[in-house]
């Protein structure tokens, strides 16, 4: 699904099953919408590699439905992936001959930020996201009453 708004605000919503073989595709649609918004490769590169890890966390720790949902607007991108398992992701603190467990760690590197928000308070799943102050051409230009990307999301720390 394709959705936009007078202000220029473009979305895509893909609903992911709760299969891990699933994560190619959702980085190539990722990479697909991101390079026919105009973003430059560098950045498309990234964001891809942010996609599939959060999409790999989800299929393999959470539950449906999974939803995938890109954003582009004036003052950033930002990707957000759904899931509505009880599980909430943390960063692990791990030896140099870790083979797992550096998800997060992948996601921290390549974003300006990310974080962690609840779908329904007290619980029901989270939306991690990840945002790049990286404009989306042709997006809402001169449109200042927008909220910056920065204000979209407030990062909720929460234990497993």
């Amino acid at each position: 699904m394709i959705a936009g708004t007078p202000y220029g605000l473009r979305t895509v919503c893909w609903d992911i099953p709760r299969d891990p073989a699933t994560v190619g595709e959702a980085r190539r649609m990722t990479r697909d919408t991101f390079t026919g918004w105009g973003l430059p490769s560098g950045f498309v590169d990234d964001a891809v590699l942010v996609v599939g890890e959060l999409v790999a966390n989800a299929t393999v720790y959470g539950e449906e439905p999974i939803r995938l949902s890109p954003w582009g607007m004036a003052q950033g991108v930002c990707v957000r992936v759904t899931d509505h398992g009880s599980g909430w992701p943390r960063p692990l603190d791990l030896g140099q001959d870790a083979s797992h467990g550096r998800g997060l760690a992948i996601v921290e590197a390549p974003a300006d930020r990310w974080g962690v928000v609840p779908v329904k308070a007290g619980g029901g799943g989270k939306t991690v996201w990840a945002a790049w102050e990286v404009p989306c051409s042709g997006a809402a230009v001169g449109c200042a009453d927008l909220t910056p990307v920065s204000r979209l999301h407030e990062r909720v720390d929460r234990p497993v």
